[in-house]
């Protein structure tokens, strides 16, 4: 499993793996309440990585502005003009830091928004869960214990 894709948390002995946006959004402060420290820094940066490519925002955009809430990869080659193969591959890589959820369906798989994952990472920088529409624990005001 790529490091820059899930991280690794130590909870009572046995190790627990956690969509990054997950680690990112339930565990660091928002930005304009304390400093981040170097670890959480980290996570956040592993998903702004992710989200910084034009691709990636454009199959966002494609996904969230859909009428069903859910797209196709089928659906995504002509508007991106790139081959399936390539839409699949930023694709898995977005489901890997938790921004996007995958449903299989005979031989094509279909992508919505996670949960929570857009509204969340737009509350670490708002500083305000409730303006997002953040689901209520999502962000913790609390830094994390490292």
């Amino acid at each position: 499993m790529d490091i820059d894709v899930r991280q690794c948390v130590w909870e009572a002995g046995c190790v627990n793996t956690l969509p990054l946006i997950e680690q990112v959004t339930a565990c660091c402060a928002p930005l304009t309440a304390s400093p981040l420290s170097e670890q959480d820094a980290d996570r956040l940066a592993a998903v702004l990585k992710v989200v910084a490519d034009p691709t990636r925002l454009r199959l966002l955009s494609l996904i969230a502005s859909s009428a069903d809430g859910e797209v196709c990869v089928c659906d995504l080659t002509a508007p991106l003009g790139l081959s399936q193969p390539t839409i699949s591959h930023h694709l898995k890589v977005m489901a890997g830091v938790g921004l996007v959820e995958r449903d299989k369906r005979g031989v094509w798989a279909y992508y919505r928004i996670a949960p929570g994952a857009l509204p969340g990472l737009a509350a670490l920088f708002t500083g305000s869960v409730a303006a997002a529409g953040a689901p209520a624990g999502l962000v913790s005001s609390a830094p994390m214990a490292g």
